[in-house]
């Protein structure tokens, strides 16, 4: 592949991601939430409790965007935040009242996620994925 098609891959990419980024954040709306919550309150489901540092390392995020986000969160009731071990460290759980909202949620993801990938096939999406995993290992 000549760099010409690298730098066209790249761009398609990014277009890519921010359409998704926006059908996301249409998709959230009902909830008050936008892709950038929604990723922390996804994460912290998958994961459970964790620090503000590991969730800023999971998502690749800088730690003053991860702390904006979860000031909003905990103010909106979506998480708890307390105090670790080490004083200085902020450990992040989901709220009760997020716990009980998270199904209707998660349904209305994988029902935007089944439209948008819906014209690819279960080796494309397989494909797809691993290529994406592929280029995280590799930056």
């Amino acid at each position: 592949m000549n760099v010409l098609n690298k730098d066209n891959s790249i761009h398609l990419l990014n277009q890519t991601v921010r359409l998704l980024n926006k059908k996301t954040n249409e998709t959230l709306m009902e909830f008050g939430l936008f892709s950038s919550q929604w990723t922390i309150l996804y994460c912290l489901d998958k994961k459970g409790q964790l620090s503000q540092t590991e969730i800023s390392h999971y998502l690749n995020v800088e730690r003053p965007t991860v702390t904006r986000t979860i000031r909003k969160l905990e103010e909106n009731g979506w998480i708890i935040r307390t105090k670790g071990e080490d004083k200085r460290e902020n450990l992040i759980s989901l709220s009760e009242e997020a716990l009980e909202k998270m199904p209707s949620i998660q349904n209305k993801i994988r029902t935007f996620e089944n439209e948008q990938l819906g014209n690819l096939t279960d080796n494309e999406i397989d494909t797809l994925n691993a290529l994406m995993k592929k280029i995280m290992k590799e930056v």
